[in-house]
Formats: C-alpha cells, sequence, structure tokens
C-alpha cells in the first residue's frame, strides 16, 4: 500500500511545475525586446495557456477517469514539459505562431489535465481531511509563480531565452514524470489507519457524500450550476484585483511603483498560503460554510477598498482577498466530492473549472474597462461587491438545496424504500 502523504507530495510537484505559467510575465519584455512583437501579442500566449487548462479539463475530465491519473499525469507531463521546450523552438525560429502552438495550445492542454489529475486522486486518499489534501496540492499551484520566478530570471540572464525554455521544459518533464509515477487511485473502500476504530467507537462523526454522480448525472442537476457560478465570480473579482492591484496600490495610497510591485509579490504568497489555510479550515466550518464566509468577507472588502487611504489596512484588506481567492480553488475539488462523490470527481471537476477559462477572460478585461471608462478601478470594486451579494444568495441556495436532498435521502429510508440519484 503507498503512502498517502508520498502521494499528496507528488501532487504538489506536479502542481509546482504546471502553476509556472503564472510567472509568465517574466518572459514579456525579453519577448518584446528580441523580437519586437508587440504586448498584447505576447500576453496572448498566457491567455490561450488559461483558455486551454479550461477546455483540456472539461474535455478531458473522463480521460483522467478512464485510464487513472498515472497515465493521466504522464500525459499531462508530455504535452508540458514538450510545450515549455518547444516554446524555445519558437524562440529559435522567431515564431509567433510556433509559440502560441507549442506554450499556448499543447502546454496548456498539460496545464489541465495535470491540474485535475492529482486533484481527483488525493480526494480518495483523505477521505478524512479532504480539505487539506487538495489545499496542499493546489497551494503548490499558487506559490510555483514565487519558485520560479526568480529561477527564470537568473536563467534568462545567464544562458539567453532560448535555453531558458529549453532547460525548464526539461526539468518540469522531469519532475512530472516522476511524480506521476507514483500517483495511483487507493483501492475500493480504503480508509486511512484507524479511521474505521474511530469510526466504530464515535470518536468521529462518518462523512457521507450527498450522492455518487457520474459527470453527465451531476450537470443535470442544480448544484452544479450554483458551483460554477460560485467560482465564476470568485475568480472573476480575484483575476482582476490581481491584475490591478500594482496600479490600484499607486493611485489610492500613493505607493511608489517599486513598492507596489513589492506588495504584489507579497500578496502571492497570500494567494498560496490561503489555499492550505481555507481549505484545511473547511474540513471543520464544512465547504458550504466556508463558501458564505468567503463571500461575507470580500463584500466588505470590496465595498470598503475604494475608500481606504491608510496603507497598513489597504494591504491588509488586499491580503485577505487573496486568501479567498486562493481559498475558492482549493475547496472546490472537496465540495464536488461532497456533493456529487468521487465516481467521476475528475471529470466533474474538469467540468467546473471552465468557470476559471471564462472569468479568466472577464475579470481583467472588466475592470481594464471601468478602468478607461471612469478614469479609476474604484467602480470596478464597488461592482465587484455585488456581485459577491449575488455569490453569498447562491451559497445559501447551495444549502438549501443539500438539505432538502438529505430531508429526502431520511424519508425514503424511513419508509424502506430503494434509494434513487438525487438528481
Amino acid at each position: 500500500m503507498k503512502n498517502r502523504w508520498l502521494i499528496a507530495a507528488s501532487a504538489v510537484g506536479i502542481h509546482i511545475s504546471i502553476g509556472s505559467v503564472y510567472a509568465w510575465s517574466n518572459f514579456t519584455n525579453p519577448l518584446i525586446e528580441q523580437f519586437g512583437w508587440s504586448t498584447s501579442q505576447v500576453q496572448l500566449t498566457f491567455s490561450l495557456a488559461i483558455l486551454f487548462l479550461g477546455l483540456s479539463a472539461a474535455f478531458l475530465g473522463h480521460f483522467v477517469e478512464k485510464y487513472g491519473p498515472r497515465k493521466a499525469g504522464l500525459f499531462a507531463a508530455i504535452c508540458f514539459g514538450i510545450g515549455v521546450m518547444g516554446a524555445g523552438v519558437a524562440v529559435s525560429a522567431g515564431s509567433l505562431p510556433l509559440l502560441y502552438i507549442f506554450y499556448g495550445v499543447l502546454g496548456g492542454i498539460g496545464l489541465g489535465v495535470g491540474y485535475i489529475a492529482p486533484v481527483s486522486t488525493l480526494v480518495k486518499w483523505f477521505p478524512d481531511r479532504r480539505g487539506l489534501a487538495t489545499g496542499l496540492a493546489i497551494m503548490g499551484f499558487g506559490f510555483a509563480a514565487a519558485i520560479s520566478s526568480p529561477i527564470m530570471e537568473a536563467l534568462i540572464t545567464s544562458v539567453g531565452l532560448q535555453n531558458t525554455f529549453y532547460i525548464l521544459g526539461a526539468s518540469y518533464f522531469i519532475i512530472m514524470i516522476l511524480s506521476s509515477l507514483y500517483l495511483e487511485k487507493p483501492e475500493e473502500g480504503w480508509l486511512p489507519a484507524g479511521y474505521d476504530a474511530k469510526l466504530k467507537s464515535g470518536k468521529v462523526e462518518p462523512k457521507t457524500d450527498l450522492a455518487q454522480l457520474t459527470a453527465n448525472e451531476a450537470v443535470k442537476t442544480k448544484r452544479f450550476y450554483y458551483l460554477w457560478l460560485m467560482l465564476f465570480i470568485n475568480v472573476t473579482c480575484g483575476i482582476a484585483i490581481l491584475s490591478a492591484a500594482k496600479p490600484l496600490a499607486i493611485e489610492s495610497i500613493g505607493m511608489t511603483t517599486i513598492q507596489a510591485a513589492a506588495l504584489v509579490g507579497v500578496l502571492g504568497l497570500f494567494n498560496g498560503a490561503g489555499r492550505l489555510g481555507w481549505a484545511s479550515i473547511s474540513d471543520y466550518l464544512g465547504r458550504p460554510h466556508t463558501y458564505t464566509t468567503f463571500f461575507a468577507i470580500q463584500i466588505i472588502l470590496f465595498a470598503l477598498l475604494p475608500f481606504t487611504t491608510n496603507a497598513l489596512f489597504f494591504q491588509i484588506m488586499l491580503a485577505v482577498i487573496y486568501t479567498c481567492y486562493g481559498g475558492g480553488f482549493a475547496c472546490i475539488p472537496a465540495y464536488i466530492g461532497d456533493i456529487f462523490g468521487t465516481k467521476q470527481l475528475g471529470a466533474i471537476h474538469g467540468y467546473i473549472l471552465t468557470a476559471w477559462s471564462a472569468a479568466g477572460i472577464a475579470g481583467p478585461m472588466f475592470a481594464a474597462w471601468m478602468k478607461d471608462t471612469t478614469g479609476s478601478y474604484e467602480s470596478s470594486l464597488l461592482f465587484f461587491a455585488g456581485l459577491f451579494a449575488v455569490a453569498l444568495i447562491i451559497s445559501i441556495l447551495i444549502q438549501v438545496d443539500i438539505k432538502r436532498v438529505r430531508a429526502n435521502q431520511k424519508e425514503i429510508t424511513a419508509k424502506g424504500m430503494q434509494p434513487v440519484k438525487n438528481l
């Protein structure tokens, strides 16, 4: 029997590799300087990678469930490794289309499959601490940029842009291959050592999933669309504040460009820490109450941010927002397991992640449009506070729906009737 903590470490290895996509900005200026491409042309590479992350997660989720985490992880390693190394070929040829194909499309496919494959497996290895397990892996994705950025900068300076892509691609390929080879689903009915005894003694309460649905069954429920909308709103507002944090700090509290850049770097740590912290808290608070807490906190913070001139308060508020943004990603796989079961968790997770792709386009574009229209980011922050109010209502509606299904289950059990799937 494999060690579940080493399974978790393998998941972190994959996520730290693919999460380096968030350090893409390190390549922006060198590519512009070397080839004379525009900023928008270079940034489209990153946008394509995120787009194909969502698309591949959605369309290849069934592939992950059918072939298991090891083969899915190896497939992700091949796509992402070749995608990054292929970016070196694109640089060598001076070809922007090749950069889009290798890093944007092929790398993006590796991102999507690599993101969902280890997470769905971790949920099955940690029935007692789902939030902690998924938080560990997704924390790796959040911290990856902080780890990768200085390495990328050092490599670009010492060996050049082309060789940097070759070295990084080969390194990611090796790390992801080794990590994937250890991934494996636990046997049916497996429980952690001592957990069964604790259940029988009553020391811990058994955690029963609301239902065991396939991905195609899950998308027919209201709960699926509630989850999709909650993630979409959390990511839309969060990614908008991420994209505008630096100019916002300069405009609102008068930070210098250097101070604002340093603040953005520090806030990235809160993004990663929030993934582990909130996911761990959700094991005790419960996923439904955790999301309600996210939204209640952010309604207040987004409404106050435009009127905050105190530098310390401003930074604290942004730090909390960043933790909620990261926590939303980390808690969603465990939430999916709670209400849809682990039968096809990877495929359902893939479908839900299309909210990330949509939000990745909507959030920054809306914030930029508001800035161009009104001359500041303040109006967009108030609008996002309103969106969080909508998300808060949705988080309550899903709790009502879950209680309804639970009540129906108890009624069916009491009457001795045959259980039915809870659609």
